[in-house]
């Protein structure tokens, strides 16, 4: 039986007609782009293989862009955007017969409002389909526990995550919940059972969502982005009570997470926090894009993967945080890479430019020097 809660979600309506942006979203696709902006006094811009383009056309004006967007909202997304200055959702529609989706966010910028909509792909890379390390594999077969993906907005978190619980999906028989706003893939259910809950849509918020979610039986959780305390205590709390939860933060490296995580709450928590992090997450997986100069891939990650080792448990538990990015240079045996590591691989693939991996690398010599095949001294770590 439905809850109270839940007879206040709205339900998503199913439109009748093609909308005017529409032929906006049909040009990102036709041209293989990944980000659509629209912004008031300039025209259309679209980013393709990582730079931004504008649509040959005319800028657009505060009542085209009215005219636009609005009808893209339902009731509940109208209400947010008056009342927040911007709403998520996912927008959906027809391309030359196939069916696309893209994850919205509709603003005010400067008095004018305005759009940034991501095109979500049709299918779900494999790891060797997304350049991905072998190793990410081993993230996927723990029973219990959290792993999060690390990166800046647009480094492909969401899509390395659906990658990881699609190889699930097809190697065991379990059940997947994720609870997304909005949803971005959607999953083809192979050996799992899948279920997808989308915020506003099929549940009124994340706490309500949650709630609900330890009667429906998961093995295997997405909750989204860790973006405040109680979302962290809640996914926290689910992989301590035996469910393998994966999630995605915004830092820059995966040692640096853990101060990001720590950023969430008051020092007098932190020593259990830090508990909390070594006895329950199984890895962390920092990522950026990269442009790709092998023919027909846009773009491949540089992937840094810290998992937690006694090595790693230890370092965190002493609060020695800063000789994280050893343990993890020192751990290739259980899996581990950093930045360094990935971009060398990444260059002698011939899937990237040396000049890109000297100009992203977090240290210039010390990539200079594995590209030569010197290997860095290792300093103890304990």
């Amino acid at each position: 039986m439905a809850t109270t809660t839940d007879s206040k979600v709205s339900k998503p309506k199913m439109r009748k007609k093609e909308l005017e942006v529409d032929k906006l979203f049909t040009a990102l696709v036709k041209l293989e782009g990944s980000d659509l902006h629209l912004k008031v006094d300039c025209p259309p811009h679209v980013r393709v293989k990582g730079s931004l383009r504008p649509l040959n056309r005319g800028p657009i004006d505060d009542e085209e862009m009215e005219r636009l967007l609005m009808p893209m909202l339902d009731e509940r997304n109208r209400k947010i955007f008056e009342e927040t200055g911007g709403a998520d959702f996912a927008h959906a529609m027809a391309v030359d017969g196939v069916r696309w989706r893209f994850r919205v966010n509709m603003l005010h910028q400067m008095g004018h409002v305005g759009l940034v909509a991501r095109r979500v792909s049709n299918w779900i890379p494999d790891f060797e389909g997304l350049h991905l390390p072998a190793s990410m594999v081993d993230l996927c077969k723990f029973d219990q526990g959290m792993v999060l993906l690390a990166g800046v907005t647009g480094s492909g978190k969401t899509t390395t995550i659906a990658s990881m619980l699609n190889w699930i999906n097809a190697n065991y028989r379990k059940h997947i919940l994720t609870l997304e706003d909005p949803i971005e893939f959607i999953y083809t259910e192979d050996k799992c059972l899948i279920n997808q809950r989308e915020i506003g849509l099929d549940v009124i918020d994340f706490e309500v969502g949650m709630k609900h979610a330890v009667r429906e039986d998961p093995d295997v959780m997405l909750v989204g982005e860790m973006r405040d305390r109680e979302t962290f205590m809640t996914a926290i709390h689910a992989a301590e009570t035996g469910h393998l939860v994966f999630g995605t933060i915004h830092a820059s490296s995966a040692a640096s997470t853990i101060g990001r995580i720590l950023d969430l709450f008051p020092s007098d928590l932190h020593s259990a926090l830090r508990s909390a992090i070594a006895f329950n997450m199984r890895g962390i997986v920092a990522q950026k894009l990269l442009p790709s100069i092998k023919p027909g891939v846009s773009r491949v990650p540089t992937v840094e993967i810290m998992t937690f080792t006694a090595t790693v448990k230890k370092l965190l538990l002493e609060e020695k945080d800063d000789k994280l990015p050893d343990a993890i240079r020192i751990g290739i045996r259980e899996g581990m890479q950093d930045f360094t590591m990935s971009l060398v691989d990444l260059v002698q693939r011939d899937l990237i430019d040396r000049a890109v991996a000297l100009e992203v690398a977090p240290n210039t010599d010390a990539l200079k020097m594995a590209l030569k095949g010197i290997a860095v001294s290792q300093p103890g770590i304990l």
